[in-house]
């Protein structure tokens, strides 16, 4: 408590004043004192309720922040549609028209067109002997007769074939003379089309070990163990090197290309599975990372062209007017940006609205019902309004979106090389299919577990990928590679218009 000496007040003027105003001014000190010790209270209370509306306000950032991750699905943002829970809407991409479903009265149906005879097996000519009315005896046959053609698979087993080789001794000298085994005879047990059909199994439609041994002996008889199948992945992997190693230097002199890429264990390792695209020639490659060097070894390190990704920074290094970022990725983002709701949402919704005329005027162009300049002259205004749209988004309220908005703008450019470039589409999907179906093999399978199995990998998808581009048969083609393990003569070229 202040004494008199502290208020500035004389001891003598303090004894001259009289008792009542003493003991008034004594309590009114009293009174300020705990009116500071209470303030100095409070303003700890404030600075603690400050600090745990802080603590609160970073908390609901980290709980919005979960929960859009909780939200999040292949509609807004990278995650592929296999990972989507069973209440993830599907996309309606066609307006209902408020009919029945199934076929329509006066729809013009489409059965299973009839083979011409030269590929039919058998037939079976089926003339009535009497005539039901009166019973005399029928002869000929009709001009155009009713044709029915029935499909069926016959029983397939595997020919194996018996090589023996004799020793005899010549009666003369007593000398024993072994028979040659023949060149055309495979190496080991199984021959090129029984390895081409295990390596179709795996690399094409994506069987583990053990469903190609199941599938080999129920329908074709053939029992193989599971080392056999390893063994003989190997023996095409081997025989694969060669035709790929030649597509890998064919792509990276290709102008346009689509690249992606997915994680792919390998042991106790994480790789990376990437996916180099062409219009004819596809590419894949597992590589140790997901770096910049990683992406200029995949592409080449004096790459020339144009390429289409998603925003990851490892393609950065590619110059903006030969970048072309994939609308289905940024459509994702969109949906996110809307999803985050106030302002956030009313830019969102613009922007996938531009986003659906885009699509909507690419497609006319693709089914050419407007021409190239046409298509760029249309696209002036949308290219406009989503630059206003994410300018609006980086001066945000909400970080996340503020944030996205910001890194796109950085890559302007490279949103609309596909109207400055013919040629080159807008989304990422030529890389993107068949990267799933790489994907899917990974879930089954985990990964790999050496780098042998890793090549292997990547040479039957290079090779499955490619020729189901350029239409050729695959599992032909595999059979004529590994048929010239033995130095049977075939093309087993991958680029095209090879014969």
């Amino acid at each position: 408590m202040l004494t008199f000496d502290q208020l500035g007040i004389s001891e003598e003027d303090w004894n001259q004043t009289p008792a009542s105003v003493r003991a008034a001014l004594m309590f009114l000190m009293q009174q300020n004192q705990r009116l500071e010790n209470r303030c100095a209270i409070y303003g700890l209370q404030v600075q603690r309720l400050e600090a745990e509306l802080e603590r609160l306000k970073k908390l609901e950032l980290e709980v919005a922040e979960l929960r859009e991750r909780l939200g999040q699905n292949s509609q807004n943002s990278s995650k592929p549609p296999s990972s989507d829970s069973p209440s993830v809407p599907r996309p309606n991409k066609h307006q209902p028209s408020g009919r029945k479903r199934g076929g329509q009265r006066g729809h013009q149906g489409h059965g299973r067109a009839l083979l011409p005879p030269d590929q039919v097996d058998q037939i079976v000519e089926l003339r009535p002997v009497s005539c039901r009315q009166c019973g005399a005896l029928l002869l000929g046959e009709a001009s155009a007769p009713a044709r029915r053609q029935i499909s069926e698979m016959p029983p397939a087993r595997a020919q194996v074939t018996e090589y023996r080789q004799h020793t005899l001794n010549c009666p003369h000298c007593g000398a024993a003379n072994r028979a040659e085994w023949p060149e055309e005879m495979p190496f080991g047990c199984f021959g090129p089309r029984a390895q081409a059909v295990i390596g179709y199994l795996t690399g094409r439609l994506g069987l583990s070990h053990r469903d190609v041994t199941e599938a080999m002996e129920t329908l074709h008889g053939l029992e193989i163990g599971l080392g056999s199948v390893a063994a003989i992945q190997q023996k095409v992997s081997a025989a694969l090197a060669q035709p790929v190693a030649t597509a890998q230097k064919f792509v990276v002199r290709e102008s346009i290309h689509y690249v992606d890429e997915t994680g792919w264990p390998e042991g106790e390792k994480l790789k990376w599975l990437w996916i180099h695209a062409t219009p004819k020639v596809t590419v894949f490659r597992i590589r140790p990372g997901r770096t910049k060097e990683a992406a200029q070894e995949v592409l080449g390190r004096k790459f020339a062209g144009v390429v289409n990704t998603d925003r990851y920074n490892a393609y950065h290094w590619v110059e903006e007017s030969r970048r072309q970022l994939c609308w289905a990725h940024l459509k994702r983002e969109f949906q996110a940006i809307k999803e985050r709701g106030e302002k956030s949402a009313e830019i969102g919704e613009g922007l996938l609205r531009e986003v659906s005329k885009l699509f909507e005027h690419w497609y006319e162009l693709r089914e050419d019902r407007i021409d190239w300049s046409t298509f760029q002259s249309v696209m002036k205004p949308i290219e406009q309004r989503v630059g206003q749209l994410l300018r609006a988004g980086e001066q945000c309220d909400q970080e996340k979106t503020k944030r996205t908005c910001r890194n796109i703008l950085k890559l302007e450019e490279s949103l609309w090389t596909f109207v400055r470039m013919e040629g080159i589409e807008p989304t990422n999907n030529n890389a993107e299919r068949p990267l799933r179906r790489a994907v899917l093999w990974r879930r089954k399978s985990f990964g790999t577990q050496s780098e042998s199995g890793s090549r292997f990998v990547e040479r039957i998808l290079t090779v499955v990928t490619t020729l189901r581009q350029q239409r050729r048969d695959v599992l032909d083609y595999l059979t004529t590679v590994c048929g010239s393990i033995n130095g049977k003569k075939g093309s087993i070229c991958l680029l095209p218009d090879s014969s």
